[in-house]
C-alpha cells in the first residue's frame, strides 16, 4: 500500500512506521493518522511482525496535532466527528507491542501518541510537552490522563497548566521513558531492543502486554488475578514446554508461536 504521510518497512520480525510529514514537524493531520492505522493494521495481520516500532524524524517525533486542520472547527464539528478519537486509539488497541523511538519534539498529540505506546526510548534530544493551554485549550488525546500515570500528579498539573518542555533526563528521571540514548543510535538501539522482544514467543508477549495494561485499569487484587489466569493459560501453549525444557537442557528455545 502507498502512503503519504509515513513510510513503512520491515526488519526481520519487526515493523517500522516512521511519522513523515518534515515541513510539518510531523504535525499529526488526518491524513497520517489514517495513514498510521492502515499500516498497524497491516502489521497486526501479518504473522511474520512480532513488534512495531514507530518513530519520526531526528528532529521531531511529531510536533503536535494540525493546528490548521482544527483551528476553524466548531464544538458541533468536533463533537458529532468525534476529533481526535476516530483513529487516534487505534494505537491503544494494538496487541502487538510498540515501541516509541521518540528524538526532537514529541508536543501536544505527539507527546499523547507516545504515551499510546507500550514504552518510549528516547533520544538525548527529545523534548516532551503538552503545550494545548498555550492555544486556549487542553490535551484531548489523553495528555491529562496517561501523563498523570506517568509522572503523577504534580509534575502533570506543572506541564498542562505551563505549557513547558521536559527534556529527556527528565522524562527518564520521572518515569515516561524507559531508556536514553544518543540520536544517531536512536534507531539502532530501539531495532535491538525490539528484535529481542521480537524473538520471543508471540503469544506470550502479548499476554505479557496484556498482563501490564491492566495494572492501570483495575484493582490490584484484580489485576493479580488477571495476571494469573494469563500465567496459568500460558502453560496451555507449546512455547511453555519449550521454553522450560530448552532451560532445563541449556539451550536457546525455538519457539514456534504456538
Amino acid at each position: 500500500m502507498a502512503y503519504e504521510n509515513i513510510l513503512v518497512e520491515t526488519n526481520g520480525k519487526v515493523g517500522i512506521v516512521t511519522l513523515n510529514r518534515p515541513k510539518a514537524l510531523n504535525a499529526l493531520s488526518a491524513g497520517l493518522v489514517r495513514d498510521l492505522g492502515a499500516a498497524l493494521d497491516a502489521f497486526e495481520a501479518d504473522v511474520n511482525v512480532h513488534v512495531i516500532v514507530l518513530t519520526g524524524s531526528d528532529k521531531a517525533f511529531a510536533a503536535g496535532a494540525d493546528i490548521k486542520e482544527m483551528a476553524e472547527k466548531s464544538y458541533m464539528d468536533a463533537y458529532l466527528e468525534d476529533f481526535i478519537t476516530k483513529g487516534w486509539e487505534r494505537v491503544t488497541t494494538c496487541r502487538k507491542p510498540i515501541i516509541a523511538a521518540v528524538a526532537g519534539f514529541a508536543l501536544g498529540g505527539g507527546c499523547e501518541m507516545a504515551m499510546m505506546c507500550d514504552f518510549i526510548i528516547a533520544a538525548q534530544n527529545a523534548k516532551f510537552g503538552q503545550p494545548e493551554i498555550n492555544l486556549g485549550t487542553l490535551p484531548g488525546a489523553g495528555g491529562t490522563q496517561r501523563l498523570t500515570r506517568f509522572v503523577g500528579k504534580s509534575k502533570a498539573m506543572d506541564m498542562c497548566l505551563t505549557g513547558r518542555m521536559m527534556d529527556a533526563d527528565e522524562a527518564w528521571k520521572c518515569g515516561l521513558v524507559s531508556r536514553i540514548v544518543p540520536v544517531d543510535d536512536l534507531k539502532d538501539e530501539v531495532l535491538k531492543i525490539a528484535e529481542a522482544i521480537a524473538d520471543k514467543s508471540l503469544p506470550i508477549t502479548m499476554m505479557v502486554k496484556e498482563a501490564v495494561n491492566a495494572a492501570y485499569e483495575t484493582t490490584l487484587a484484580q489485576g493479580v488475578r488477571f495476571e494469573r489466569r494469563l500465567f496459568q493459560a500460558s502453560f496451555a501453549t507449546d512455547d511453555q514446554k519449550e521454553g522450560m525444557n530448552a532451560f532445563i537442557e541449556k539451550r536457546q528455545p525455538s519457539f514456534t508461536d504456538r
